[in-house]
């Protein structure tokens, strides 16, 4: 793995509220558009992270689990 990830919850107590945002966010879409939607969340978040360490590092995670 290039870096460690900080995998404290930094969320809490927002957690729940972003899922139903998340969750709101996909409501009647189709699969198709559902992914794009998605795709355009990850980069959208990724310019907001902004470290290229630390994105390879969230990469290599989702992509070990």
């Amino acid at each position: 793995m290039s870096q460690n990830l900080d995998l404290r919850d930094r969320l809490h107590p927002h957690g729940d509220d972003f899922y139903e945002l998340l969750m709101a966010a996909h409501d009647g879409l189709e699969f198709d558009q559902s992914a794009a939607l998605n795709a355009r969340l990850v980069l959208i978040l990724a310019n907001e992270v902004g470290d290229i360490n630390s994105l390879t590092a969230a990469i290599e995670r989702a992509a070990a689990s």
